[in-house]
């Protein structure tokens, strides 16, 4: 395959999930849509939607293949890893009060919407499931490690522990990849016309969240962003899918594993961080700035990670 060859063949895998959050962009400036219709589809979309195509990717894979242990633990050591060395980093050169934020921002990412719609983009129903999967593991580990970052900063606003746990456990796309894994292990499965009217509604899942994602975006956060801001979005989209992805390849992954991870480390700071900054009493336009730097720097860092791992051939 030659050189252009395989830049097309990025861009068929990483533009159509961007231009869909450009598509939010523009609905939003011609006011098509509104806040109100953005957080009523974003609980469409997490409570509904997500954890349908979640559980129908799963059961619809084959978990010999889609089940991937080491996966799932490299996922988990490698932010673990990223977390303590954000944090570090933020010790020396970071203020006190914006230090939560800073490392929050510079870990978290938006694996769940952005990372599964590239995940299925590049490698279809096998990537849904891996991707769901991935979920899974990203979900109460984000949660944990951004509630002692931010609470060891803002002592005034500690998270109640039994909340953040009791918000894990009923989180909606834990419980579609927990379900979906008892539906297989059980040998179960959906009448025919229940599994096509699931995958009618779990079809408006990406579309619809990365439309929302474009809504929210800020232009105003992106220009007022402050060197703080810039550095964690350059950890986020730079430093750790470049690392974490880097480790991944000697410690032996490789082809569609390894582009998986590389999109879930690459993917944008999430939506949440922004939530529960502000819930802790942290500097929550700090959190807006490198949501709205991190969504758009990385249709960029996306897109040219995509096209080297596909020019050095392992995805």
């Amino acid at each position: 395959m030659n050189l252009l060859n395989i830049f097309i063949e990025t861009l068929n895998a990483t533009i159509p999930v961007f231009a869909m959050v450009l598509l939010g962009v523009a609905l939003k400036y011609l006011k098509w849509i509104d806040h109100s219709f953005i957080n009523t589809a974003s609980k469409l979309v997490f409570r509904g939607a997500l954890p349908t195509l979640i559980f129908l990717s799963i059961i619809d894979a084959d978990l010999t293949t889609a089940l991937i242990p080491g996966l799932m633990i490299y996922f988990a050591l490698a932010t673990l890893i990223a977390f303590l060395i954000s944090w570090a980093w933020a010790v020396k050169r970071i203020d006190r009060a914006d230090r939560g934020v800073y490392v929050q921002g510079a870990f978290r990412g938006n694996g769940s919407i952005l990372g599964l719609a590239l995940a299925g983009t590049m490698y279809g129903d096998y990537g849904l499931s891996v991707g769901g999967i991935l979920a899974s593991v990203l979900i109460p580990l984000y949660n944990i490690l951004a509630v002692i970052v931010l609470s060891s900063y803002q002592p005034g606003k500690r998270a109640s522990w039994q909340s953040i746990v009791r918000n894990i456990i009923t989180n909606p796309l834990i419980i579609a990849v927990v379900a979906a894994l008892l539906f297989s292990s059980l040998g179960l499965q959906l009448p025919t016309w229940l599994h096509t009217s699931g995958r009618y509604f779990a079809n408006v899942t990406m579309p619809l969240a990365l439309i929302c994602i474009g809504g929210t975006l800020s232009m105003t956060a992106i220009r007022e962003s402050s060197s703080t801001a810039l550095g964690a979005s350059w950890i986020k989209i730079f430093w750790l899918p470049l690392l974490a992805t880097a480790g991944a390849w000697l410690v032996g992954f490789r082809d569609a594993q390894l582009g998986l991870l590389f999109v879930y480390f690459s993917s944008p700071s999430a939506a949440s961080s922004f939530v529960m900054a502000q819930a802790m009493g942290g500097n929550a336009k700090l959190a807006a700035n490198i949501i709205a730097i991190t969504t758009v720097g990385s249709s960029l860092t996306v897109t040219a990670g995509v096209f080297l791992l596909q020019l050095i051939g392992t995805t």
